[in-house]
């Protein structure tokens, strides 16, 4: 049999579980820029301090999106023997923080007061440390755009690239260097954005034993690595470190953004089949909240595209109402799910404006209790022709049915029943101008969750919400 002339995908470990970045969103996408790219094979793993030599054999490289505390001695060593076996080690932007003299910090630059010992090898793998006991103090000045330039043109990484590329970032300053790092690129750090006025490192690679080391201090969030420039030497660094050297193009095509959901339950039971609504899709990235008071808490409009809400809670504070109508006015997507037409009754805004429909669950000075029925079996029509509805075709549906629901008679009606049990809207477009706002009324079970025409209805009205197509 002829030999493949496609040479074997270097396999990938990305740490992460920890960092006062947003780990949440830059993990994934640091996966799928590896992954796009058509050179890796990537895993991720969010408990760093259980690597050992035998959890680490199978890889040829660790891609570091982690600050946080130190793993362990047996995972250090592991780590330690890993690069200097002859593999490589990927560090980006604040994984260079962790493990020397500063203060562990938790999520969203949460203060701990916490310090431990530095692991002074880790320092020398990666080339640098900050310090933040003696100054010049390590840190950085106001994020901004500013021009990376290439200091050595004939590295692996660099080669055939232009000679320098715009980030728009946090341009980190004062690194304590080690003697023996090869100085990639610098960019110059200016004095009106509380900078040093000097050219600071950016980029750079290490040898440590055998293996190989790139260090960027680019990529504090989504918006920085979706950088061209960002995007190539951090591939080719990663394909360099992993096998010493490069094979990708200068300009790698970024990967297609995935569309970011937070799905928030609380307040009602369900079977834990409703998470495969989620799963599946390329182009989809989730997170859950247990609760909305969890979901918000703080402002998550960068974070997401769009919110789907699963729950049946009332009683938001004032500074959870205030983050939830900020991600609404922003434009977001917001899809409301079967019981969580429930939710929040006791705020006017919400059920009027935004969702354009309410299930009471006791009466008021409005109406009387909405009602339910388990097990109908449930025909529905297409009303409107729409994205959402218009490729599922004709749908059945064994689901809960809602009558006595309110309807603001200003929504876009997509799906309806003749069923007895039912109001007849089983699926809407809110009125609300500034955000699309899409309710569906199915959506009680695992009967639900496993039909088809159920899952193509949620994903289109993410899709739709989160996009307008």
């Amino acid at each position: 049999a002829l030999a493949s002339q496609n040479p074997p995908k270097p396999r990938a470990l990305i740490f992460s579980g920890r960092n006062n970045h947003d780990w949440r969103s830059t993990t994934p996408f640091l996966k799928q820029v590896l992954e796009t790219s058509g050179r890796f094979e990537v895993r991720v793993t969010e408990e760093p301090a259980g690597a050992t030599a035998a959890t680490l054999a199978s890889y040829d490289v660790l891609v570091l999106d982690y600050c946080g505390p130190r793993w362990g001695e047996a995972a250090e060593r592991a780590v330690e023997e890993f690069v200097r076996s002859g593999k490589g080690l990927v560090a980006v932007h604040a994984a260079s923080y962790p493990f020397g003299d500063a203060e562990i910090l938790s999520d969203n630059m949460g203060r701990t007061g916490k310090f431990e010992p530095p692991w002074m090898e880790y320092r020398r793998m990666i080339g640098a440390w900050w310090s933040r006991q003696d100054p010049p103090i390590t840190g950085h000045g106001q994020r901004h755009t500013f021009e990376v330039k290439f200091t050595q043109r004939d590295h692996p990484i660099t080669a055939g690239m232009e000679a320098s590329f715009r980030a728009t970032d946090e341009l980190y300053h004062n690194f304590r260097l080690m003697p023996d790092i090869e100085l990639l690129a610098t960019a110059f750090d200016d004095k009106k954005y509380n900078g040093t006025g000097k050219d600071e490192p950016v980029l750079w690679t290490v040898r440590y034993g055998k293996g190989r080391v790139f260090h960027t201090s680019l990529g504090h969030n989504v918006a920085a690595m979706q950088a061209p420039g960002f995007i190539a030497t951090f591939a080719r660094g990663t394909e360099w470190a992993a096998t010493g050297a490069v094979t990708l193009p200068p300009r790698i095509e970024p990967p297609k953004p995935k569309t970011r959901v937070l799905v928030v339950t609380g307040g009602h039971g369900y079977d834990t089949s409703f998470y495969t609504l989620f799963e599946g899709y390329p182009d989809l990235a989730w997170d859950h909240a247990v609760t909305s008071r969890t979901a918000f808490r703080k402002d998550f409009r960068e974070r997401y595209d769009a919110l789907l809400l699963y729950n049946m809670e009332q009683g938001l504070s004032e500074t959870e109402r205030g983050n939830l109508q900020a991600f609404v006015e922003s434009g977001k997507g917001v899809v409301v799910l079967h019981h969580a037409i429930a939710s929040y009754g006791d705020w006017p805004w919400w059920y009027r404006e935004v969702t354009g429909g309410k299930y009471a669950l006791k009466d008021d000075k409005e109406m009387t209790p909405s009602t339910y029925r388990h097990g109908v079996e449930v025909p529905a029509r297409q009303v409107l022709k729409h994205p959402i509805v218009n490729p599922i075709g004709p749908m059945y549906f064994e689901d809960e049915l809602y009558q006595g629901v309110w309807i603001s008679k200003d929504v876009q009606i997509l799906l309806a029943t003749d069923h007895p049990d039912a109001d007849g809207p089983l699926a809407w477009i809110s009125p609300y101008p500034n955000a699309r706002v899409v309710a569906i009324l199915l959506g009680h079970g695992p009967a639900a969750y496993r039909n088809a025409a159920f899952r193509a209805l949620v994903k289109n009205a993410i899709d739709w919400t989160a996009h307008g197509k």
